[in-house]
């Protein structure tokens, strides 16, 4: 299940650069076998560790492939994974002669399958269940066999729906309770109206699962093939499919060109779930949430074309459309019903979430700066447009002009990003030195480092992390760690993501290219170390002060996936101790000394144990009787947590003056961060961060150099 697993990690370091291999060029008239050949080349000749394509290597292809075409074995019967092991050993051979007959076998397969399945979830939703029969579901996958009969496959499908539908029934009877524990006169539904409410709210739901599976093509199903060949080498080596491209550049730069609002398609229709704030929707406030559109019609075209039924990406592209560009929607309006027709000029979108937000706050009549920094973005095209580093040099600059004495850089769940936004951004707190040793496959190492003597923020400097912090999260951690620059609040280790990657276009080597985006391959090319010489790999970065999480009994960090590469360590870089602080050491005891007595943590960490307790129980009865009393037990031990969400601190967090500015015409955007300011406060691991950044004495006699807020240097007296 490791591959699940997966899902849960932001995977991303980047490096803005690309690389150079010879100059062959690829022709091969089928689409599917010139992606393989050229994914196969790009990975021999620019893997950092580039693996054999061997017997082995093709059994574990297999595996992981089957898990993904059908995880929970619903699908596939005993008789057909026996006729598919006949390619087990035999897929790097298909990989090495571009032969595709085992991706087609399987392919045809779970289509058959799949429709043999649909009819088989009507039939059984259609008569009611019992849920006074004595029966249990065991939802540990892995563990289940392949099922050989049809009737084994019915009474596979028949637990795992009738467990879908007693979950519906459970909280429909405890709705119809509190209905009348509120009104004495509710007539209660009968336990045969709920049970047939269950039914169809499950078979609702799975029919939705089969609207989205229709709208996959061939080429979705081949890019699952090929990632289980891809992500055999390491868990970051990902191949991307042309609309995958651009949602990774999108999330890499948040910014994107068209309408600016999220969609969703239910059953035929697409349907707005979202306006984004400053966008031309937003801007015009002729469409809105729940709207449905239901055509789309260029400006250079006559014609609108109807989207209801239309694949969710294919409508999506309708959309989206250069900045300046007009297009022309049909909408079904949410409230009303009425159809109306909005123009909107596309433009760019900037998706707020996905920048850094920064907040003061008071203590003791002292200030201090919040940053949260989600991830290291950057636009891939040009550096020098908005990204990560420049918004938080900018950020400090304002902090410092409202009297900021401390610094928090919030990095929980933060994934990685840009390489040189790293350096850019450790930059800011140390005069000079190296960042990070980045080494490739069999090349002597490169020493990144700041070359620039300005700093930016020399004061007090707490860093958060948790077990979702990576890559360049690491890196920046790591950097201040080993510089003692500031002080690492957060899990036992962070998620240990060490290695570098290059996203590759692969149409560069294509002569005639007529069939069209061939996608780009994400590959690992090199590893990164501290500067102290250990790599991070694996190990993470290691808090000064270890605080519980809800993620501290879950496996989500590198060493839990699937062919990680090994932990190493190389020569320490030549770089000085920062000696800016006075009882460096001792603000770290006394935080520990803090943390170890907190009773919000202590609660925290019992939560987590219990999550991780559940999460391992895999068998569920399928009587009701016995699912009721389970889920009060449950009720009961979640009541124990509730003061986890009632924690409050007595810190209020404030705008800047610029953003308090914003909030006048933007009222979303005011809304996000009063919500964000609310969390702040009950957030236990933050209001620490503050008493560690009043902790921390500052040595003023070797701070003798800082940057004023336009950069030029000045004594401090």
């Amino acid at each position: 299940m490791k591959r699940n697993i997966k899902i849960l990690a932001v995977v991303l370091l980047m490096a803005a650069a690309s690389c150079s291999f010879t100059t062959k060029k690829f022709d091969d008239p089928n689409k599917d076998k010139l992606l393989i050949d050229l994914i196969t080349y790009v990975l021999n000749q620019g893997h950092y560790d580039a693996k054999d394509i061997n017997d082995s290597f093709s059994e574990n292809v297999y595996e992981g492939y089957l898990e993904g075409l059908d995880p929970s074995k619903r699908f596939f019967y005993a008789e057909d994974i026996k006729e598919f092991d006949a390619y087990k050993d035999k897929i790097d051979d298909q990989i090495k002669a571009k032969n595709i007959e085992f991706f087609n076998l399987t392919y045809g397969r779970l289509g058959k399958r799949m429709e043999e399945a649909r009819s088989l979830y009507k039939e059984i939703l259609s008569k009611p269940f019992d849920f006074n029969e004595k029966e249990k579901i065991n939802t540990d996958y892995d563990s289940l066999e392949y099922v050989s009969s049809k009737e084994e496959m019915r009474k596979r499908w028949k637990e795992q729906l009738k467990f879908n539908a007693l979950i519906t029934y459970y909280d429909l009877k405890q709705d119809e309770k509190n209905k009348k524990k509120d009104d004495a006169s509710y007539q209660m539904k009968s336990d045969a109206e709920l049970e047939k409410e269950a039914r169809e709210t499950t078979l609702s739901n799975i029919d939705r699962y089969y609207d989205f599976t229709d709208d996959l093509e061939r080429d979705d199903y081949f890019s699952v093939y090929i990632n289980a060949i891809v992500e055999e080498f390491d868990p970051h080596t990902f191949y991307f499919a042309p609309q995958d491209k651009d949602r990774f550049d999108i999330a890499m730069s948040g910014k994107l060109e068209g309408i600016g609002a999220r969609l969703v398609k239910d059953s035929d229709n697409i349907t707005i779930t979202e306006v984004i704030s400053g966008g031309p929707a937003w801007r015009s406030d002729a469409i809105g949430e729940g709207d449905v559109i239901l055509k789309v019609k260029q400006e250079e075209e006559k014609e609108a074309v109807s989207i209801v039924g239309m694949r969710l990406d294919d409508a999506v592209d309708l959309i989206k459309g250069p900045k300046d560009t007009k297009v022309t929607l049909t909408v079904r309006k949410k409230v009303m019903g009425n159809i109306e027709e909005v123009t909107l000029t596309r433009d760019v979108i900037e998706i707020e979430e996905t920048y850094a937000k920064t907040s003061m706050v008071k203590k003791d009549g002292r200030r201090y700066g919040v940053i949260n920094l989600p991830k290291f973005y950057f636009d891939m095209e040009d550096y020098n447009n908005r990204n990560a580093a420049s918004d938080i040099k900018e950020d400090i600059i304002r902090l410092k002009k409202e009297g900021m004495e401390g610094l928090v850089l919030d990095l929980r769940n933060n994934g990685g990003g840009s390489l040189k936004t790293v350096v850019d951004i450790a930059g800011m707190f140390i005069e000079e030195g190296p960042i990070v040793q980045v080494k490739s496959n069999g090349q002597r190492k490169e020493v990144l480092k700041d070359e620039d003597p300005q700093v930016v923020w020399d004061g007090p400097l707490v860093i958060l992390v948790n077990e979702l912090s990576a890559s360049a999260s690491e890196i920046l951690a790591a950097a201040m760690q080993d510089y003692k620059r500031a002080i690492i609040i957060g899990s036992k280790q962070t998620y240990g993501k060490g290695t570098v990657q290059n996203v590759i276009d692969l149409n560069r080597w294509l002569r005639n290219n007529d069939m069209g985006d061939m996608g780009a391959l994400k590959i690992t090319t090199q590893k990164f170390y501290r500067v102290n010489g250990g790599s991070t790999q694996l190990e993470g970065v290691k808090s000064d002060v270890v605080v519980p999480d809800r993620y501290s009994f879950v496996d989500i960090g590198e060493k839990d996936q699937e062919n990680p590469l090994p932990w190493d360590k190389i020569d320490a870089a030549k770089y000085d101790i920062w000696n800016g602080y006075v009882g460096y050491d001792e603000a770290i005891e006394a935080s520990k000394e803090r943390m170890s007595t907190n009773d919000q943590l202590r609660l925290i960490e019992e939560n987590a144990k219990w999550v991780k307790n559940q999460s391992d129980d895999s068998s569920y009865p399928l009587n009701y009787n016995e699912y009721a009393e389970q889920a009060e037990k449950d009720k009961e031990m979640a009541k124990q947590f509730e003061a986890i969400k009632e924690y409050k601190t007595d810190l209020t967090y404030t705008s800047l003056p610029y953003e308090q500015d914003l909030f006048t015409t933007d009222t979303i955007l005011k809304e996000k961060r009063e919500r964000w300011h609310e969390n702040l406060s009950k957030d236990v691991y933050i209001e620490e961060a503050i008493n560690v950044l009043s902790d921390m004495k500052m040595n003023n006699i070797t701070r003798n150099k800082v940057a004023d807020v336009d950069g030029n240097k000045k004594v401090k007296n």
